[in-house]
């Protein structure tokens, strides 16, 4: 894989789903390898490892252990830059950016960050980001995919 659309923040959905046993994450895992081996610039905020840990165990059935053990492995990705900061401008601009898109204030948030950190491409599973026009988004599942996620979640 090419780092032609990077550097690339990674949404939520993405990390869970590389972190799961769904028919389907090979979508997203192929991503997070890329990552962690270097292959592409990727951006992770931090609170998106504890959405995903909240995913992971919510809607994936994982166990608080198991999902906490999962992530904190990829945060020992030393390839990936780590965003660690929630400085004020960036949380307000990301409710500036939720409101104007009308997407929740998480959404806004990572929009700001990827804005701030010079993204190019937020990689998601929804099409939310698409609202944006300060970044490409890149939905890494199919229809057909997705309907086969939802499948294996049951719903």
């Amino acid at each position: 894989m090419s780092d032609a659309g990077g550097p690339y923040l990674f949404d939520v959905g993405v990390i869970a789903l590389a972190h799961t046993e769904a028919p389907v994450r090979e979508a997203a895992l192929s991503y997070v390898r890329d990552a962690i081996t270097g292959d592409i610039e990727a951006v992770v905020p931090y609170p998106a490892l504890i959405g995903a840990h909240t995913v992971l165990t919510t809607y994936y059935g994982r166990s608080n252990a198991d999902a906490s053990r999962l992530l904190q492995n990829f945060m020992d990705a030393k390839r990936v830059h780590w965003y660690d900061r929630m400085p004020d401008g960036v949380v307000r601009g990301g409710f500036s950016r939720a409101g104007d898109a009308n997407v929740d204030g998480w959404d806004g948030y990572y929009a700001q960050v990827a804005i701030s950190e010079g993204v190019n491409t937020v990689l998601t599973i929804d099409d939310d980001f698409e609202r944006f026009d300060a970044f490409d988004t890149e939905v890494i599942l199919t229809a057909e995919e997705f309907a086969e996620l939802n499948g294996f979640l049951g719903g």
